[in-house]
């Protein structure tokens, strides 16, 4: 929310105006400028050819400034590595904006100018937007849609992971999780979001030549729920083993004080690749070379469903202690508006 005599988002604003295209001109045609948004047309005609990949998104996360981010940075993020876990170079993104009015002005420059910083980090230009301004209390939520092309040889999807294949995460779990909560819920902590565009892991990973057969980057639902889905995809079994979970001291205590399992804590920055066995180490070593990816290692392997043992789809942790631990999809609420 604005404090006293700040200027503030109010119906005006949404009214298809002068207020409406001062706001436009003032704070995202200043910050977005491109070739082709500075067209101002109602859809953008842009180069392409061959294969693409398209998503699209919502976000929604409460507060929208956080430690480590904004909702501006995390759109981007969450928008370029979704069409990065295809295998896609990511290319184009558009923008709808929600607007309560009482959002104050400075709010919206600043996640504005996340976007446009992010955006240039990714490689991706904004290239068509929209904004609409609603009754409420100063909230703030925006749609995205993702572009991006995919090599021809190039067919990364969850179904592809095979026995004897390894499974790799990227980096510490659950920190984008424990940054939401702490700042609802006025915990004194120091722990980051870690809101990032995969785009140089991905990039080194696909230019080294090595067979990747799987990426997924863990959000929602945390580590769990995102290997469950894919062990369901590939009808296979996935083992881990929980000393291999990389996850903080800091976000382990945390996790601990409020009685959490980091296993589904949720993340905007990490994701989980699946190799074959013999290009393992090399995928690993690729990953902690780029950027965001100096924690990668190696978490656990793909097998065979094995009758009244472990059937396809299941999901299986190796305790500490020597025990198994079968795991499912997040069940309940979790942690809503994480992203």
């Amino acid at each position: 929310m604005s404090t006293a005599n700040e200027k503030v988002i109010t119906m005006v604003h949404g009214s298809g105006g002068q207020a409406t295209d001062d706001l436009i001109a003032s704070i995202f045609a200043k910050e977005f400028s491109n070739d082709t948004l500075n067209q101002m047309e109602d859809s953008a005609v842009v180069p392409g050819a061959g294969k693409i990949a398209m998503t699209t998104d919502s976000f929604v996360v409460t507060p929208v400034i956080f430690r480590g981010g904004d909702i501006g940075r995390l759109c981007i993020c969450g928008t370029v590595n979704d069409l990065l876990m295809r295998g896609a170079k990511p290319k184009y993104i558009t923008c709808g904006f929600i607007l309560e009015e009482g959002l104050a002005i400075s709010t919206l420059e600043r996640v504005v100018h996340s976007m446009a910083e992010t955006a240039r980090e990714a490689g991706v230009i904004i290239v068509a937007g929209d904004t609409k301004v609603i009754n409420g209390n100063g909230g703030l939520y925006i749609n995205t849609a993702g572009v991006g092309f995919v090599p021809e040889d190039v067919d990364i999807k969850a179904a592809n992971a095979r026995p004897g294949d390894v499974i790799i995460a990227s980096g510490n779990m659950g920190d984008h999780h424990a940054a939401i909560l702490s700042e609802r819920m006025n915990i004194e902590t120091d722990v980051e979001s870690d809101n990032a565009p995969l785009v140089d892991m991905v990039g080194k990973l696909l230019e080294s030549g090595i067979e990747i057969r799987t990426l997924r980057d863990v959000t929602r639902g945390g580590l769990a729920t995102v290997l469950k889905e894919l062990a369901v995809a590939s009808a296979n079994v996935f083992y881990l083993d929980e000393e291999s979970i990389p996850v903080s001291a800091k976000v382990r205590d945390f996790a601990g004080l409020l009685g959490l399992d980091p296993m589904y804590m949720g993340n905007e920055g990490k994701m989980i690749a699946i190799v074959p066995k013999e290009v393992a180490e090399q995928a690993v070593e690729i990953i902690r070379s780029a950027k965001y990816g100096e924690n990668a290692c190696i978490i656990g392997e793909v097998a065979e469903a094995e009758d009244r043992i472990a059937e396809a789809g299941s999901l299986i942790m190796r305790t500490e202690i020597g025990g198994q631990r079968y795991l499912d999809v997040l069940q309940g609420e979790g942690l809503p508006r994480i992203c």
